[in-house]
């Protein structure tokens, strides 16, 4: 009986099992919590918001685990510029070809710049993996269907505030402001099992602030009075600013974050995109992150430049490709 406890699959598979059981009673007896009224629009909003969105986020956490599995982290090294210049959009373009959510790009972008990459090109692939890896792009593209061009926005938008990040930390930052420390991801004793602590730790970690997300964003359409929001989108700067503020605090997976921003429908497309451009590269749990990696001199200084910047590159280029 130990033994079978001990199985590593257990957990998922018993999972999966459970939430199939619950299915299948709700679609016999029906809800098992009735709700109506403002509540009940609430809810379904809500449900519909993590349904559309799980699907990305679980494909999401498999490539994760695909990549701490069989992409050694030295790959990148081997291939990026010594020059810190020109280092920082090659590594920021990388992020496209290794995607991962920020528990596998900080532990990376440390494995990295202890095989001799210039720190600003580590960094520049740890803001750019969560961002902008096609997984991303595509989640993007199905939540915003209506729009299209915000699929291309929040792909150069994100590029940029990468590139722009990294060359002011090349030009700036000191060497005291960082003090590597181990990782904080747990590595197996094989593939298999790499794969799997990587890809149920991500799930496990990203699906809770789904969740808490798509409630927000459910409470923010049914209870939130319309005026408010209309206010909020007639000052482009604030709502700017007040999207990339919640994207800060609500510490969605990049995998997700789309549909939660796509639900939004009274915001103006800019703010969308700061939500987008913002949230994958700051927020609570990745600043937490990088304290523990690097020190809270180097988190402090990093995040806020990088909240800057996002805010900053998404506010021109959401006039340049939406005209608001």
């Amino acid at each position: 009986m130990t033994k079978i406890f001990r199985n590593p699959w257990l957990v998922p598979g018993m999972s999966l099992l459970l939430l199939m059981a619950a299915l299948a009673t709700i679609e016999v007896s029906g809800p098992l919590v009735p709700v109506s009224g403002s509540m009940g629009a609430w809810a379904s909003i809500t449900v519909a918001i993590t349904v559309q969105a799980l699907p990305f986020l679980v494909l999401g956490t498999i490539v994760s685990g695909l990549i701490s599995a069989f992409v050694p982290p030295t790959a990148l090294a081997r291939v990026t510029p010594r020059n810190p210049f020109v280092a920082v959009p090659t590594a920021g373009v990388a992020g496209m070809v290794l995607p991962g959510c920020e528990c596998a790009s900080v532990p990376v972008a440390q494995s990295l710049m202890r095989r001799g990459l210039p720190p600003a090109a580590a960094l520049a692939f740890l803001l750019a993996a969560p961002a902008v890896n096609p997984v991303v792009l595509v989640s993007t593209a199905v939540a915003f269907q209506g729009n299209r061009l915000m699929v291309w926005a929040r792909l150069v938008a994100s590029l940029v505030t990468v590139i722009l990040v990294g060359w002011i930390w090349v030009t700036f930052a000191k060497d005291e402001w960082m003090k590597p420390q181990g990782s904080h991801c747990d590595i197996g004793t094989s593939r298999a099992e790499t794969f799997r602590a990587t890809a149920i730790h991500d799930l496990l970690n990203a699906g809770g602030y789904l969740v808490v997300g798509a409630m927000a964003a459910a409470l923010m359409k049914t209870f939130v009075p319309q005026d408010w929001v209309l206010k909020l989108a007639e000052n482009p700067l604030l709502s700017v600013v007040v999207m990339a503020g919640l994207a800060v605090l609500l510490s969605l997976c990049s995998e997700a974050d789309a549909f939660v921003a796509a639900s939004l429908t009274t915001i103006s497309p800019t703010a969308q995109l700061a939500f987008l451009v913002v949230g994958p590269m700051v927020d609570v749990k990745l600043f937490a992150m990088q304290v523990g990696a690097f020190g809270s001199k180097f988190a402090t200084r990093f995040m806020s430049l990088t909240l800057v910047a996002g805010i900053f590159v998404s506010l021109f280029l959401g006039r340049a490709f939406f005209g608001a």
